[in-house]
């Protein structure tokens, strides 16, 4: 297997390429991968022709964390005068 480097702003991946005697022998095996997040690019005589990969994955730079943990976490009323007491020790009345 070859190794074909998908560049993009954010970072750069590694995706392995099959030949296409070896997509249709190892079909099944490399789907399940695929769906597992592991895309794969198929060629014809070396030459890239389609890249498989999971319809739920995100393409790069679509990946959005905001709000990942919404439901999961709670944050405290007081939590922007958490520590105020001992910051004031540290620090005194610099503001």
């Amino acid at each position: 297997m070859t190794k074909f480097i998908e560049s993009s702003p954010v970072r750069e991946i590694i995706v392995k390429t099959i030949n296409i005697h070896e997509a249709k022998t190892h079909l099944s095996r490399l789907i399940d991968q695929a769906v597992k997040g592991d895309p794969f690019v198929i060629a014809k005589a070396g030459k890239p022709l389609v890249k498989v990969m999971a319809l739920n994955t995100p393409e790069a730079g679509q990946i959005k964390r905001l709000g990942f943990l919404a439901g999961q976490i709670t944050v405290p009323d007081d939590f922007d005068r958490m520590g105020a007491d001992e910051i004031e020790k540290l620090f005194g009345n610099l503001a």
